[in-house]
């Protein structure tokens, strides 16, 4: 992973992440969160994967029922917001438009990807705090305001 800040204004920072090949999107996008202390951010974000997993909430069962992708795909759109979890870590809450070789695509929360050959990622910082809390009622985390 490399990375840069190109801006800082009014405690807004904004960087640019590249992942390497075989990086791990979720993980590590979720490292370099803690890393820098983000608190509050948006993340948009392009590239390809070797192979990834999406997820589509169940609401009756309170999980993600799981879609697997187990081919080169480009991340057509990747997009979503980093806030604190309960145990004072970056929750990343990320949803992914993935295009497969025949141009259907695949799409849904964003659980895991392996990076190939880039994935290129914007992260926006506001200058605020944002906290995620479980909600027992839905199962799922989500942000208090």
């Amino acid at each position: 992973m490399n990375f840069k800040q190109i801006n800082e204004t009014n405690g807004h920072r904004t960087y640019v992440v590249i992942l390497d090949a075989e990086e791990e999107a979720f993980t590590a996008l979720g490292d370099f969160a803690n890393a820098q202390g983000l608190t509050a951010a948006s993340v948009t974000a392009i590239g390809a994967f070797e192979k990834a997993t999406v997820g589509w909430f169940n609401f009756a069962s309170r999980s993600y029922r799981k879609i697997p992708v187990d081919e080169q795909c480009e991340v057509l759109s990747l997009l979503g917001d980093i806030a604190i979890g309960e145990d004072g870590k970056a929750s990343l809450h990320l949803h992914a438009v993935l295009g497969l070789k025949d141009g259907s695509t695949r799409g849904g929360h964003f659980l895991s990807g392996i990076v190939n050959p880039t994935l290129e990622a914007t992260i926006s910082e506001t200058p605020t705090h944002l906290h995620r809390r479980h909600r027992q009622d839905l199962g799922i985390a989500l942000i208090e305001i």
